[in-house]
């Protein structure tokens, strides 16, 4: 069996969330006697090189280091990445007759190029879905409709769907895709990669949060709220918000930090690598998973939650999606609702009160990471269910 995972929605080996996901997926499989090839569509301009990572080949179509100011040379230059794609595809298919891609993307014409592959090459297209598809559609009627019908062919170009909630499932049920033809496939993680040989990047106990630095999707703002009602209580606690954000997002936070009067005990890491993040993650006192409650979060499940829960660190979440499906407050993570500071304020003071219990509850919430959340777990299902078809 020979496994492709193709897309531009990741960058590889080093990124963010859909990074560490394909990485699970391919060291997964890997160890379950799949060969597997990752083709990255992304990292255009980024000094990376095709390699090997764990045993795991990976390519960039792209290869150029530097954005032509040139719109025709642009163009030229995305051509040659669709005639490279075809020219890997073939060597792989020849060396090892390619079974199956998984395709990770969020533009209709990257996976119908990989559907035309898969016509040819003869194998089946898996689409990856790990978040609502028509989640980013939802602004007006002509975008919810441009949203619905890229869907609906996207189906048709699909021979299976990974999902990553029951709630998916679901909804491909509902517009008529099989149900042979769905899998699910949970949120998973390596937890041998959360560790750091590093001492703790400060001299003083911090609450974490690692993620997308915003106040819609990930609510920043109600953490940094629930941090400003209970800092004087602790004067050597701190919040460390680590991350990616946009300039005006970086606007906000500041904004908000400076009314709240905590500019000094907050720390904005907006420029972390990924490798540098993994040592502020397993370094945390508590860690925090913060999120509003819409349709995006209803559908997916955070990678970042099984990420801090491989750290043994305690982790507070808020009740969205299918969380409580598997963690049980006070059991093995802490839970609180969504958009509540006063909440979320209220379950910090209990950790850092409680805290050798707080311990106690992470390591059941570790355990997780070895089974049901475990990478190389969920690849064996992957690979019995591939094998059953």
């Amino acid at each position: 069996m020979s496994f492709v995972i193709f897309g531009d929605s990741f960058t590889f080996p080093d990124g963010f969330a859909s990074t560490n996901s394909v990485y699970a997926y391919a060291k997964g499989l890997r160890e379950n006697g799949v060969n597997v090839y990752v083709i990255c569509f992304r990292n255009e301009f980024k000094k990376v090189s095709d390699n090997v990572v764990d045993v795991i080949p990976f390519y960039h179509p792209f290869g150029q280091t530097a954005r032509s100011k040139s719109f025709v040379i642009r163009r030229v230059v995305k051509a040659k990445k669709f005639f490279r794609a075809i020219a890997l595809l073939k060597k792989i298919n020849k060396d090892d007759k390619i079974s199956d891609m998984l395709v990770y993307t969020m533009l209709f014409s990257t996976h119908f190029f990989a559907w035309c592959l898969s016509r040819f090459y003869k194998f089946r297209i898996i689409k990856e879905c790990s978040e609502h598809p028509l989640g980013q559609y939802q602004q007006n009627i002509f975008k919810k409709a441009v949203g619905w019908l890229k869907m609906k062919t996207e189906i048709q170009l699909s021979d299976y769907i990974f999902c990553i909630s029951r709630y998916l499932i679901e909804f491909f049920k509902k517009q008529g895709f099989t149900k042979s033809g769905l899998f699910l496939v949970p949120s998973t993680v390596d937890p041998s990669r959360f560790f750091s040989n590093d001492g703790p990047p400060y001299n003083f106990p911090y609450i974490g949060y690692f993620g997308g630095l915003t106040f819609n999707r990930d609510s920043i703002d109600y953490l940094i709220r629930a941090f400003a009602i209970i800092y004087k209580n602790y004067p050597n606690l701190n919040l460390v918000l680590g991350g990616f954000c946009t300039k005006s997002e970086k606007y906000q936070i500041d904004q908000l930090i400076s009314e709240l009067k905590i500019t000094s005990r907050v720390i904005v890491l907006d420029s972390l690598k990924r490798e540098e993040i993994i040592r502020f993650i397993v370094h945390s006192h508590i860690l925090v998973m913060a999120r509003s409650k819409d349709l995006e979060s209803k559908a997916s499940f955070p990678s970042k939650l099984t990420e801090y829960l491989a750290t043994g660190r305690p982790v507070i979440t808020v009740n969205v999606g299918e969380i409580s499906d598997y963690l049980v407050d006070g059991e093995n993570s802490f839970i609180v609702e969504a958009g509540n500071s006063e909440e979320l304020a209220n379950k910090i003071e209990y950790v850092m009160s409680n805290y050798n219990y707080a311990l106690e509850v992470a390591e059941k919430g570790k355990q997780l990471t070895g089974t049901v959340f475990n990478y190389n777990f969920q690849a064996n299902r992957i690979v019995d269910f591939l094998r059953t078809l």
